[in-house]
C-alpha cells in the first residue's frame, strides 16, 4: 500500500490507489481513558441483561451517573462486537455474497465429542485499549480447542484458531457460529465447505442457539478478565492462556459430573483417536498443548436441544 520511504510523492500513491489524502495523513488516536471505563461497564451489563438494547443500556449506565446518549451507546456496542440477545423477526439480509445457513442443532442430541464444534468472539477489556477473544468450543464437552486474540474484527484470527482446531482435533460433524460476517464470510464457510463440515448458524440475535459459546464468556469475564488489567496485548494472550489452561484442564463442570472438560472430552474419543492424547492410560499433555496461539500487534485495538 502506501510506501512512506518510496521516492513518489504521498499524493501521488494516493491517487494511484484511489485513497483520500486524509486517510493517508489520518493518525489514529488513543480511546480516551473514560470511554474505555464505560465500554467495560457496558460489557459487565451486557454480561448480566443480555437482552438489554442500547436505549435500555443507556438507562441502566445514566442510574449510575454516567452521562451518555443512545446512540452513543449502539456505537460502542458495534465497537465492541456485542448486540442484544433475543428472538426477533427473520428480517436481516445477509451481506452481498454471503450465504446465512440454517441452524442445524434443533433437535439434535450432542453425545459425543467433534460432533458439534460452536465458535464465537468476545471483546476483551485492557488497561488502556482492548481486544478480541475468538475460541473454538467442543460442544459435548464444553472443551476449548483452539483460541486466537485480535486487535481487529477481521476474519483471518478465525480462521487460524479453526485451522489450529482441525489440525490438532480431527474435524467436526457440524460447526455452530452465529451470523457475524467474520462466520459468513466465503473464506470461513469455504474452509469448512473443503472439509466436508456441516455449517450451523444460529437465528439472529438467539442467545439460545449457541448458549455454551456464552457461559463460556461469562466464566472468562467473571473469572479472570474482570479480575486483571492487562497492561498489553501480550499480558493478555499469557494470562488468559494460563486461564483456559485452568478452564480445559483443572476446572470440574457441574453439568459434566465434576469432571474437567479435558476429561469429558478424552474419556469419549473413539478408541482409534485416544492414542493421539494418551501414553499409558495417562493424558499426553505435550501433545494436547504443544502449540500456541500466533500473535496478533501487541497494540491493542483503540445434550437435546428444542
Amino acid at each position: 500500500m502506501i510506501d512512506r520511504a518510496n521516492v513518489l510523492p504521498l499524493t501521488r500513491q494516493a491517487g494511484l490507489l484511489q485513497l483520500s489524502r486524509s486517510s493517508v495523513y489520518y493518525l489514529p488516536r488513543p480511546v480516551p481513558p473514560a470511554r474505555l471505563a464505560i465500554m467495560r461497564r457496558i460489557d459487565e451489563l451486557h454480561l448480566e441483561h443480555p437482552f438489554a438494547g442500547s436505549r435500555m443500556l443507556r438507562d441502566l449506565l445514566r442510574a449510575e451517573g454516567i452521562t451518555i446518549g443512545r446512540l452513543a451507546v449502539a456505537t460502542l456496542m458495534r465497537r465492541m462486537g456485542i448486540e442484544a440477545l433475543y428472538r426477533r423477526p427473520n428480517t436481516s439480509k445477509p451481506a452481498p455474497g454471503h450465504k446465512i445457513h440454517p441452524y442445524l442443532l434443533r433437535g439434535l442430541v450432542v453425545d459425543r465429542p467433534n460432533q458439534v464444534w460452536a465458535m464465537d468472539i468476545t471483546y476483551i477489556p485492557m488497561a488502556r485499549g482492548f481486544v478480541y477473544l475468538a475460541a473454538v468450543v467442543d460442544w459435548f464437552s464444553r472443551r476449548v480447542l483452539a483460541w486466537r486474540l485480535s486487535i481487529t474484527l477481521e476474519t483471518e484470527f478465525c480462521l487460524e484458531a479453526v485451522e489450529e482446531a482441525l489440525a490438532r482435533h480431527g474435524k467436526p460433524e457440524i460447526f455452530n457460529t452465529d451470523q457475524g460476517s467474520q462466520f459468513t464470510s466465503e473464506a470461513f464457510t469455504g474452509m469448512l465447505a473443503e472439509q466436508k463440515i456441516a455449517i450451523s448458524m444460529d437465528g439472529r440475535g438467539a442467545w439460545r442457539d449457541n448458549v455454551f459459546v456464552e457461559r463460556l464468556w461469562r466464566s472468562v469475564k467473571y473469572e479472570e478478565v474482570y479480575l486483571r488489567a492487562y497492561d498489553s496485548v501480550s499480558d493478555a494472550r499469557a494470562s488468559l492462556g494460563r486461564y483456559l489452561e485452568f478452564y480445559n484442564a483443572r476446572r470440574p463442570h457441574s453439568s459434566l459430573g465434576a469432571r474437567t472438560p479435558e476429561r469429558a472430552y478424552l474419556d469419549h474419543l473413539p478408541q482409534r483417536m485416544a492414542p493421539r492424547h494418551r501414553q499409558d492410560g495417562r493424558i499426553n499433555r505435550q501433545a494436547i498443548h504443544s502449540s500456541e496461539p500466533k500473535r496478533c500487534s501487541e497494540k491493542p485495538s483503540q445434550l437435546s436441544f428444542s
